[in-house]
């Protein structure tokens, strides 16, 4: 009798995670193997001066998990007073240079990061020359106080290159940043809410979809009670819309009361003869009604995107603008925009789920596949890559457009407005004897510290009278005056813990910049470390 040989097969070898994926773990999930090597072929400037901790503090959390290359520009010498707030400086760094000395501890966190300072061997600091010799830069971090001259000269190297710029100020027991975008800057990788991604397309369904749902419900009555208690909710509201529409002219319901109805409309289809009086997937359907049963909308974001007229020559060769001008085409011609893809849990069974989750994955690559031929046929499509046109399609709904062109801000107004904010939060605390306080404007913190940007130990008059100039009015309001003062009181001096924590939530916004993920601030986070309270203004 023969025998077939047997021939011994080796299993393949499981991979693990590599010492880098290891040591990177954590970041990994949330900005992935991309957000990780944008992260790594970041070059970062920071412009140090001042104090000098805050700028160091949101350095090193960027260092941690792994930019590429840093440069610090600091021409301060280290002394004692540099000691007691900044911890990357100890003993042996006194007399010698602080950009030098914060750089080597600096890289001692994260062996795989590159660093650099300037200036060296008591050079002559020239910060147009470190521009153009260590860039192309990233991102451009300066603190305050600063020069003016430096502030020039960094604002316009970015304005040439299109490069993002932070600028921190920490004084005593405030502090705020503020980014320059330099144009608009798009983020498609927003990663919204779970709950709020799903679009199951009930009022517009595709023709497979349709026929799919059509085929499970024949003969619905006749269906044993394990079939019926497992046909999914989007089967049963496409079923139910049907009915509906045949009975109000054709529409779908709408108004709050319709949906109402509806759902019992819905509810009614559910067995009852059961140990728990109903069916767990009708009472899901139900339940989905109010999200899922509503005619598709522009969020404000992707209005804002449809609505921006390119003009720069970056933007017109962006593959970003191509894709969206391919996107809004797409929703002009179908009323909506592509398909995600993705597909809720619900009741069902496991072969019918499998066979639902592939008719959206489908109905999403034939919508990417459309956007991507209209985006061939235009100028400069030809060089976009696929894989960014999918993970367009599939965030399309939640694109943001940061820093957005807008008019200048009247510095004026928006006192008038902050300080009638802080008159009715005084108001409502007396009325209510203190049981209820609403927070106070740290808008009055950023104009005291701005106040400062150059003149670190400005006199509380000399900061009220710098602020009186653009906005005069704030010469009567006591709160200003006050918040004046105590940023005299500081001069110019940094509180350690102060400036860590807005070190780690400016590294957090750079990290969402360098990453383009997440939604970074738009544009000036100020804190006060006296009520710890943040607050995010446009100015």
């Amino acid at each position: 009798m023969a025998t077939e040989p047997v021939i011994d097969q080796t299993p393949p070898v499981l991979r693990g995670p590599t010492e880098k994926e290891k040591k990177y773990d954590r970041q990994l999930r949330l900005w992935a193997a991309s957000g990780q090597a944008a992260l790594e072929s970041a070059n970062i400037l920071l412009v140090n001066s001042g104090a000098g901790t805050v700028g160091v503090e949101a350095l090193k959390n960027l260092v941690l998990p792994g930019i590429g290359r840093f440069v610090i520009v600091d021409d301060a010498i280290v002394n004692e007073a540099d000691l007691g707030v900044n911890f990357f400086l100890d003993e042996g760094c006194l007399g010698t240079s602080r950009s030098e000395s914060c750089t080597k501890l600096l890289l001692e966190l994260n062996p795989e990061v590159q660093g650099d300072w300037y200036p060296k061997n008591e050079e002559k600091l020239d910060l147009s020359q470190i521009l153009d010799r260590s860039g192309p830069f990233t991102l451009i971090m300066y603190t305050n106080p600063t020069r003016p001259e430096d502030v020039a000269t960094i604002e316009a190297h970015a304005s040439q290159h299109q490069t993002p710029v932070v600028c921190i100020h920490s004084a005593g027991f405030y502090s705020y940043f503020r980014f320059s975008l330099h144009g608009t800057f798009p983020i498609v990788d927003t990663h919204p809410e779970v709950e709020k991604t799903t679009d199951l397309r009930l009022l517009q369904p595709w023709p497979e979809l349709s026929e799919f749902a059509r085929n499970m419900v024949q003969g619905m009555d006749t269906l044993d009670d394990h079939e019926h208690g497992h046909l999914p909710y989007l089967v049963i509201l496409l079923h139910f819309l049907e009915q509906w529409r045949q009975s109000h002219d054709g529409k779908n319901p709408t108004t709050f009361q319709e949906k109402k109805e509806f759902g019992k409309l819905v509810l009614g289809g559910s067995r009852t003869n059961n140990p728990e009086g109903g069916e767990e997937n009708f009472q899901e359907a139900v339940d989905a009604i109010n999200k899922n049963v509503k005619a598709p909308e522009l969020e404000p974001g992707v209005k804002e995107v449809f609505d921006h007229q390119v003009s720069s020559e970056a933007e017109q060769n962006s593959s970003f603008w191509i894709i969206a001008g391919a996107i809004r085409l797409f929703y002009q011609k179908h009323g909506c925009l592509p398909l995600p893809g993705s597909l809720p849990d619900m009741k069902a069974q496991s072969s019918v789920y499998v066979k639902l989750q592939n008719l959206y994955k489908a109905k999403a690559r034939k919508d990417a596949q459309e956007v991507l031929e209209l985006i061939r046929e235009s100028a400069g499509g030809e060089h976009v890559n696929p894989t960014e046109v999918d993970l367009f399609c599939k965030n399309a709904r939640f694109v943001r457009l940061i820093n957005a062109n807008r008019g200048g801000l009247d510095l004026g107004q928006l006192f008038d407005t902050e300080k009638a904010s802080d008159e009715e939060a005084e108001a409502m605390k007396i009325q209510t004897g203190g049981a209820f306080n609403l927070p106070l404007s740290n808008f009055f913190i950023y104009l005291a510290l701005k106040a400062t940007a150059h003149n670190p130990t400005a006199s509380a008059s000399e900061i009220m009278s710098v602020i009186t100039q653009p906005i005069p009015q704030a010469a009567e309001y006591e709160r200003m005056i006050q918040i004046a003062q105590e940023v005299a009181r500081a001069g110019g001096g940094e509180l350690h813990n102060i400036s860590a924590l807005t070190g780690g939530m400016v590294a957090q916004e750079v990290i969402k910049i360098i990453t383009k993920q997440y939604i970074p601030i738009d544009d000036t986070c100020i804190f006060d470390g006296i009520s710890s309270r943040c607050q995010v203004l446009r100015l």
